[in-house]
């Protein structure tokens, strides 16, 4: 034993001291005691060590003083708010409530001063249902938002400077949004400071403008009110004629007091965008603006404006000529349907936003050369006719669009050759009308409408047996076709849409080669530039623009 202590303490000599049978086995121990010297000295110090934290702690003791609050031990002090009493310690209402530790009955308790001695205070300004709720929160950080309570717990949580509690009724809020009471909403944001709730409720309203309105409470505003409503850029209206529309209603509402500020307000009307045909039969016929001279010159305004040809009505710049440019909801491109290589019910949806393509939700039945229009956040996806008068020349494979108050079908194939013709038919008389022909014959041809011209995009030219890259454009009001840039890629039966001011041009075929290629038109510039390709290749499909509040809310019909 002494021997295997010597060996541990390293002070015997193994070849000199110990017999050849055991210098094996205490090698052995000689090492094993030397490696559990160097993990022992390796152990972390116990001051490396991370401290005991208990997470249940604070929750624990706030229960506890909140049971004592109730209990109405050891409480200091006394809230009164509506001739309510309220106990509490001021100890935790001033590490709360930045509000109650500045008062210097709170601030004095830290002191020797007399006012620490006061353990009554008086809050006239708050309602004693927010304090009692708001008590309660500052102890158990749990707090109930209801419509009966919010009005009166969060100006009380803003003076408390309970924060959380503000944000979490600006949030209620905020999710209370509705045509009916989004104006009272905007209100009581201005007046209690909430920026953030502010914001969203002016968003929602320039967003459903139009079902606002119709709402009581847009009838209960001051004309200050309307007029900063109506002036924005931001509206989303289907047209100017809405607009002119509520101010109308809410003068003739209380026409007595209200005559006097008709002029002010038709200041922020944006009489030039009208339709001609709607100004001369409902606005210039209105007898409140008759009888208003300032009014009558904005009149003057708008139709001077409609006889301007084309590219001259942007040499007049006014408040009253600049379209809105809503915000909206996001935007995407809908190519629906087409030919891959036969009919398909394949749906992709194009994010502006994202810059990128999604598949969605397949249609119920296969579509080829459908038709295509979207009413009300329901996309429509037609492929039956029901009896109107003739066309002047037979049409399969043509473009249709509409441009003004009338429908256009443009090109097409008549059984035995392309056609380069195109006709207009107006809803009012019932009657086609041939308008002037394109420069080239143009079968599967795309149309769109931009700017108010009508663009024919790509197709087929059965003389030359050549798919287009071509495009031109039509204006109404010379009734004269124009050649624009060609597209980068010939495209026959190309689906065509327009959003924010930009044509898109998507898939179609060259020849055997159908395309999932994308490229959009910029008028401005007059030029063509490729976007994201789609997933699938496909021809002759139908596409949409429009604004969506989710990719999974799209409806078919």
């Amino acid at each position: 034993m002494d021997i295997d202590r010597d060996i541990r303490e390293g002070s015997c000599d193994l070849e000199r001291d110990i017999p050849m049978e055991r210098q094996g086995s205490c090698l052995l121990l000689r090492y094993a005691s030397q490696n559990s010297l160097d993990e022992s000295s390796q152990r972390p110090n116990s001051k490396d060590k991370p401290p005991y934290r208990n997470n249940h702690h604070t929750h624990r003791a706030f229960s506890v003083m909140n049971h004592m609050r109730q209990e109405l031990l050891l409480c200091d002090v006394t809230l009164i708010a509506d001739n309510v009493e309220i106990p509490a310690h001021k100890m935790v209402l001033a590490a709360c409530s930045p509000y109650f530790y500045a008062m210097p009955y709170f601030y004095a308790m830290f002191t020797s001063f007399e006012e620490s001695k006061q353990d009554k205070i008086t809050l006239k300004e708050i309602d004693s249902q927010a304090l009692t709720l708001l008590v309660e929160y500052v102890y158990t950080s749990e707090v109930q938002v209801t419509e009966e309570n919010v009005q009166v717990l969060l100006p009380a949580a803003n003076l408390l400077q309970l924060t959380d509690v503000r944000d979490a009724c600006c949030d209620f809020l905020q999710a209370q949004l509705h045509p009916s009471n989004c104006l009272g909403i905007r209100a009581f944001a201005d007046l209690h400071g909430c920026l953030d709730l502010l914001n969203s409720a002016e968003s929602y309203i320039e967003l459903h403008f139009p079902e606002v309105v119709e709402c009581e409470e847009f009838l209960t505003l001051s004309h200050q009110q309307v007029a900063r409503l109506i002036c924005s850029d931001r509206l989303t209206v289907p047209s100017e004629e809405k607009v002119f529309e509520c101010v109308i209603a809410w003068v003739q509402h209380d026409l007595k007091h209200r005559q006097e500020h008709l002029s002010a307000l038709m200041e922020h009307v944006r009489l030039p965008l009208m339709s001609q045909e709607y100004l001369v039969q409902r606005v210039e016929e209105e007898p409140l603006l008759k009888a208003d001279l300032q009014c009558k010159d904005f009149i003057i305004e708008a139709l001077k404006y409609h006889l301007l040809k084309g590219d001259l009505k942007t040499c007049i710049k006014t408040p009253r000529t600049k379209p809105r440019q809503p915000v909206g909801l996001p935007k995407v491109l809908l190519v629906v349907g087409g030919q891959a290589p036969k009919a398909i019910r394949s749906v992709e949806c194009y994010d502006f936003k994202e810059e990128r393509w999604y598949q969605v939700a397949e249609m119920p039945t296969r579509r080829c050369r459908a038709g295509l229009a979207v009413i009300n956040g329901k996309v429509y996806a037609v492929d039956q006719w029901s009896n109107c008068a003739n066309m002047e020349a037979r049409r399969s494979t043509l473009g249709v669009a509409v441009l003004g108050s009338c429908i256009y079908a443009v090109g097409g194939f008549d059984g035995s050759t392309g056609l380069n013709t195109a006709e207009k038919f107006d809803p009012r008389t019932q009657e086609w009308n041939t308008i002037s022909a394109m420069s080239t014959r143009r079968s599967s041809v795309g149309v769109g409408v931009l700017n108010n011209l009508l663009y024919a995009v790509g197709g087929y030219d059965g003389a030359s047996r050549q798919c287009l890259s071509s495009v031109e454009c039509y204006n109404s009001e010379t009734d004269t076709w124009t050649c624009v840039a060609d597209m980068t890629s010939r495209r026959s039966g190309a689906g065509v849409g327009v959003l924010d001011g930009i044509l898109y041009a998507v898939g179609g075929h060259d020849g055997p080669l159908v395309r999932k290629s994308v490229e959009a038109y910029n008028p401005e510039s007059g030029t063509w530039s490729s976007v994201n390709d789609m997933a699938l290749c496909r021809r002759n499909a139908g596409v949409v623009a429009m604004q969506i509040l989710s990719l999974s809310h799209l409806e078919f019909r």
